[in-house]
């Protein structure tokens, strides 16, 4: 029996990774249409184009973006943690290949592979342990199911989303582990490190795991104990060395509250280091008061370290910018949208991505109810309700709370399959039915999208819609990469995908620090023709781009009736602009600023 445990995680890794090969097979059947077109993730282009740079020779610490903004670009907030391995793995293929267009695409195919084939393996152990070995095939399914449809794991995802999971699931699963493997707790503080290295917004759960583990060493004393040196050397060990390969010495001293910076590693370092710390020493760990008392004060200095040291990143993440880009670019992002605005402007969506964790806390709270809170509770119930509370908030954090949910849901599954074995009815055979149907997750996104059909009552116009209305697709933009390269004016929308297919640069872009090129943008736009003339002579713009049925052409239109952008799509060209013939009344159309005008 011992033999068949230890020997599980290979049968676990097998489970995913076939899961992980039926995704791709699917992508294969379809050809990989996403390689083709993004469908708006402008973070994934924009990350190929920042791998591209580095492997043409930009700077390792250099993080500026020179073709997106004002003259210079701006300074990205993205981690080299991510590029790295894009890079090595373009090179390696490339060398195979010999040639670097084939190996990004296969390199946009295998990374999300990847990552989604660990997933599922950490999700896999995970119900394992919470669980038992009945809740692993519905981890399976139900896992799977959530992880596809959530599009992180998608051909071409090479932002880094899906990677930031990953780390966490990781990070969850190692600590589930750590009481029988002793090794497991080192690694999981490696991993919860390196999500929030990677990004910000996985720092909420690398935070709760953290808590947790100080907490269950409080209550458990020695048992816990090796757990949370480990954790805590993990984590701060890591830190450091991700500060000091990350971040230039220049700007050492430099707090940055949106990436990794001295604020972070300060943070991590303390925290991590006084952790192991207190584990470590016999005289602050001794009895359940000198625990108190060495964990509160670490608690403290932290605390105290945020408000005296970095007290701007106690602001709200977007408190400075402009208004006019938080009203006319923030507030219509789809993932940055609040639980309370998707209730009354798209319920179906709140379905989709709500209900399977609202479902998975209900469990968990009855689990809590009945009694026999177990140490695995601890860690998925806190990670689960913390996503949840933070997806209320921004709803891409829901892909976090979704795939936390499969664990109790897997479990709960488990338990159902337990009972129909043993009293077989056909009452305990509906009921284990119902379960897996609202356990899996595509289940309610597929009535939540037939729910949204079904009630709308929009009709399409008159002679349909163009194959690619909102200028997504690669191919929409082959005649401007054609143009003599030159800086285009164009939406913020159309910024990452003109970067990623042509070799064009742009004012604008869906990203919170390019608040000098977003608002040139809107300036150019919104403002009257003889404003935009302005601006582009005096950044040397040689093409104005116009997709007239993408969003933000026509929200920029709507408050702005009278601006430029809305003259050129009503068909008033000033003189000083000349149509690119071939592209008129193509989704993307171009106009050519006139020499000398």
């Amino acid at each position: 029996m011992g033999t068949a445990k230890d020997g599980a995680w290979k049968f676990d890794l097998a489970l995913a990774l076939l899961a992980a090969l039926a995704a791709v097979a699917v992508g294969a059947y379809a050809g990989f249409p996403q390689l083709a077109n993004a469908h708006g993730d402008n973070d994934s282009l924009l990350q190929l184009v920042e791998v591209r740079d580095l492997l043409a020779g930009q700077g390792w610490f250099d993080m500026h973006q020179y073709r997106m903004g004002p003259e210079g670009g701006f300074v990205m907030h993205w981690s080299r943690l991510l590029d790295a391995p894009l890079a090595l793995g373009i090179l390696a293929v490339s060398g195979l290949t010999g040639s670097m267009p084939l190996a990004e695409k296969i390199v946009q195919v295998l990374w999300p592979a990847l990552q989604l084939w660990l997933s599922m393996f950490f999700i896999i152990r995970a119900a394992r342990n919470f669980g038992g070995e009945r809740a692993v095939v519905p981890a399976v399914i139900v896992g799977g199911a959530a992880l596809y449809y959530l599009g992180i794991f998608s051909p071409g995802s090479l932002d880094h989303h899906n990677i930031q999971l990953t780390l966490t699931l990781a990070s969850l699963s190692l600590l589930l582990d750590a009481p029988a493997r002793g090794w497991a707790a080192l690694p999981s503080g490696i991993c919860a490190a390196l999500t929030i290295a990677i990004g910000m917004e996985s720092a909420p759960y690398a935070g709760a795991l953290g808590v947790i583990v100080a907490m269950l060493f409080l209550a458990g004393g020695h048992g816990e104990r090796t757990i949370a040196r480990d954790f805590g050397l993990g984590f701060a060990g890591i830190s450091a060395f991700v500060f000091v390969t990350t971040v230039p010495m220049s700007a050492w001293g430099q707090g940055q509250c949106d990436a990794f910076s001295i604020v972070q590693f300060v943070v991590a370092a303390v925290g991590g280091a006084g952790l192991a710390a207190i584990a470590t020493v016999d005289a602050m760990n001794r009895t359940p008061q000198r625990r108190v008392m060495s964990l509160g004060l670490l608690a403290a200095a932290l605390g105290a370290i945020v408000v005296l040291m970095f007290p701007q990143c106690l602001a709200m993440p977007y408190a400075n910018l402009d208004p006019r880009i938080k009203t006319l670019w923030l507030d219509h992002i789809d993932e940055a949208q609040s639980l309370y605005k998707l209730v009354f402007s798209d319920p179906a969506r709140v379905a989709a991505r709500y209900a399977t964790p609202l479902l998975a806390i209900i469990l968990m709270a009855l689990r809590l109810r009945r009694g026999g809170w177990r140490r695995q509770d601890s860690f998925v119930g806190a990670l689960l309700l913390v996503a949840f509370v933070v997806s209320a908030w921004e709803v891409r954090a829901s892909t976090f709370s979704i795939a936390f949910a499969v664990i109790p849901l897997s479990a709960w599954i488990a338990k159902w399959r337990e009972r129909a074995e043993t009293s077989a009815s056909r009452g305990v055979a509906l009921r284990m039915a119902a379960v897996w149907l609202v356990s899996v997750n595509a289940v309610w996104t597929g009535a939540a999208a037939a729910a949204s059909i079904a009630f709308d009552t929009s009709k399409p116009a008159a002679g349909g819609i163009s194959a690619d209305a909102v200028c997504e697709s690669k191919a929409t933009f082959a005649m401007l990469g054609q143009q003599p390269r030159t800086t285009v004016l164009a939406t913020s929308n159309l910024g990452s995908p003109i970067l990623a297919y042509t070799g064009h640069r742009v004012f604008a872009g869906p990203y919170h620090r390019n608040i000098a090129g977003n608002l040139l943008a809107l300036d150019a736009f919104m403002g009257p023709a003889a404003t935009a003339r302005t601006i582009i002579s005096d950044h040397h713009v040689g093409l104005v781009a116009v997709c007239r049925g993408n969003p933000e052409t026509r929200l920029l239109t709507f408050n702005a009736p009278g601006g430029f952008l809305a003259g050129l799509v009503s068909g008033s060209v000033p003189e000083w602009l000349e149509p690119v013939a071939p592209t008129q009344g193509s989704q993307l159309e171009l106009y050519r600023v006139r020499p000398n005008s």
